[in-house]
């Protein structure tokens, strides 16, 4: 368990309870009243309750394809509507709906402060027959809860849940709207992405602020490091990579054989490697990294940025951590392969994936243009498929939200570095921030490496205690950013 010392939280299949909920509470859609002595202090019981929530939600099967996350969406609407709030589903395709909740601070809504809990319902497939559990089975495991979607995303979309209830249940009186949003097809970016979410829907989710995945707490040695919390984000667009050739029976080969001449050009491609670029959000992260490495390696990322030693100092780094290195240059990721029909025949085509993911500002025009000049194979094609990723203005270091999140976050985790950092993958938040929505990532629970290696992979898995860490510290925030004090 890589030194983390996890708790169990119980047992995770929890009665759905509305006892936070009184009969002289404003009904759905009415603005929340004051309480004289909101209770945000412990929210060990509420972090237990959202277990519950968890185990339930990894157990709906949201995997995308197909998705079906109105089922998803169904549950979570059940249990808002239990604490007497109501949510909107927004269907988006067949069996796959959106929903939004929100608590109004006036009677009025008010786009211009909003904040906007974000977390999607959709998850990866899996291979069964790789997991030492059930993925679909929500399963308690020597201190951690098992299941696809325990970190990406079910666990974020329960503790936004834990957090935005935590504000109906005290009565708090809010200096903004604050608005619960579950999406879809995040995993897919098909025609339920939250682009076409926000094209049909935006009037009902339009904010100023939002949180959402993308950022980690990062555990080493059984200790909070650091927090990265994202404001920037990579841009992702596949490139297809098709080479030609003549076709024929396979006992007679053939020096034009495409599917050599497609291995060639992959070779040099996987080999390949983009200058590095330094980001602003980059630059910041690595400055405050250097103090928590040891010697030898805090004086290479101090190296980074010089002229005389930044090259090495930038193969030292992207050695040493692969996540690192993504961080620094564009990077290309061959992904499928395609060829052949028969073992004995030579296809005339064969085509490969490779998934590209660009810093904010560069071009796939120009990163196009280096492999065409590498691969240098006139039998060689490079496309870019449709429907590329756009690139998003940067969230500022600058606002009241970041502030907040900064001070909840060192409070919350014993004055761990608070870092601003850009994401090697890609989030709903890329979209919202096109829609100058102040976005920030932050999955808010405390993870090893090890963990966070596991999403998208086999045995994902999320520590109980680290899940009730992260339902602490949404609370927190929301009681530091939502609440007139």
């Amino acid at each position: 368990m890589r030194g983390v010392k996890v708790l169990a939280l119980g047992a995770l299949s929890l009665a759905i309870s509305a006892s936070g909920a009184s009969a002289q509470m404003p009904g759905p859609g009415q603005p929340v009243a004051a309480r004289t002595t909101p209770s945000f202090g412990d929210s060990s019981a509420l972090a237990r309750e959202a277990t519950g929530w968890l185990a339930d939600l990894i157990k709906i099967n949201t995997t995308n394809p197909p998705g079906n996350e109105e089922a998803a969406a169904k549950y979570i609407a059940g249990i808002l509507q239990k604490e007497g709030i109501a949510a909107e589903l927004l269907p988006l395709a067949p069996g796959r709906s959106a929903l939004v909740a929100r608590l109004n601070a006036s009677s009025i809504a008010d786009p211009s402060k909003a904040l906007l809990l974000v977390a999607h319902m959709d998850v990866v497939g899996v291979e069964k027959a790789k997991w030492s559990v059930d993925p679909l089975g929500s399963v308690p495991k020597d201190g951690y809860i098992y299941g696809r979607g325990a970190v990406d995303d079910k666990g974020m979309l329960a503790a936004n849940m834990a957090a935005f209830i935590s504000l109906k249940r005290a009565n708090a009186r809010l200096n903004r709207d604050v608005i619960f949003l579950a999406t879809d097809g995040e995993e897919g970016h098909d025609e339920t992405s939250i682009r076409n979410l926000i094209a049909k829907y935006w009037d009902k989710i339009a904010a100023k602020y939002a949180i959402n995945e993308g950022g980690n707490v990062y555990v080493k040695n059984g200790r909070v490091q650091y927090v990265a919390v994202q404001a920037s984000e990579k841009v992702s667009m596949n490139v297809i990579v098709t080479a030609k050739g003549t076709g024929g029976h396979a006992s007679i080969p053939l020096k034009d054989n495409a599917v050599t001449h497609l291995s060639a050009a992959i070779e040099k491609i996987g080999n390949y490697s983009a200058p590095v670029h330094f980001t602003t959000i980059v630059r910041r992260y690595f400055e405050g990294i250097a103090p928590l490495q040891d010697d030898d390696l805090a004086k290479w990322i101090r190296s980074l940025d010089t002229p005389d030693r930044g090259e090495h100092a930038a193969r030292v780094i992207s050695d040493s951590n692969p996540m690192w290195n993504a961080m620094l240059r564009d990077t290309i990721s061959p992904t499928m392969l395609n060829a052949g029909v028969r073992p004995n025949v030579i296809p005339s085509e064969a085509r490969a994936t490779l998934n590209v993911r660009l810093l904010p500002g560069n071009t796939i025009t120009a990163v196009l243009g280096e492999l065409n000049k590498l691969v240098n194979d006139p039998q060689v094609k490079l496309e870019l498929e449709p429907d590329a990723g756009l690139a998003a203005p940067d969230s500022s270091l600058e606002t009241e939200f970041y502030a907040a999140i900064v001070k909840a976050s060192a409070e919350e985790f014993g004055g761990a570095p608070v870092l601003p950092y850009q994401s090697t993958w890609a989030t709903d938040s890329a979209q919202l921030r096109l829609h100058n929505v102040q976005s920030y990532g932050l999955v808010p629970f405390p993870l090893t490496e090890e963990d966070i290696k596991r999403m998208h992979g086999d045995d994902e898995r999320i520590p109980a205690s680290a899940f009730a860490k992260g339902v602490g510290l949404l609370v927190r925030l929301m009681n530091e950013f939502a609440v007139a004090h």
